[in-house]
């Protein structure tokens, strides 16, 4: 899987909105599969089932939704081997947002719910 920076370059190298909303769904193909073990928490005030798990001090996502799964995917990158001070200090919806995806105002709200589980680990 590719690291954050990878995603974004790549995201941003995109003039086409929908192009990049299909990346992003890509992205979320890529995700990996959450090993047995793994602690998981059920993400509330998403429009999608979305789950963030972690084991080992790593992180994995799953959703219902390929959009969602996408913004699983870029926010796990953001936060991958950080610590959870390091995730704290972070401004999660303020990089997403650089990313210049065209996201309703459900997705928003799921992604504002992501930001916050991790920022409260």
């Amino acid at each position: 899987m590719m690291n954050y920076a990878q995603m974004k370059k790549l995201l941003l190298s995109i003039d086409n909105p929908v192009e990049r909303l299909e990346l992003m769904m890509d992205f979320g193909r890529g995700l990996s599969i959450v090993p047995d073990g793994a602690i998981c928490a059920e993400i509330t005030g998403c429009a999608s089932f979305v789950q963030i798990c972690q084991k080992n001090g790593k992180f994995y996502g799953r959703a219902d939704s390929d959009v969602v799964r996408g913004i699983v995917a870029i926010v796990l990158a953001m936060v991958a081997d950080k610590t959870t001070e390091e995730i704290k200090a972070m401004d999660i919806i303020g990089e997403f947002q650089t990313l210049n995806l065209n996201l309703g105002v459900g997705r928003l709200n799921g992604l504002n719910s992501i930001a916050d589980f991790l920022k409260n680990l």
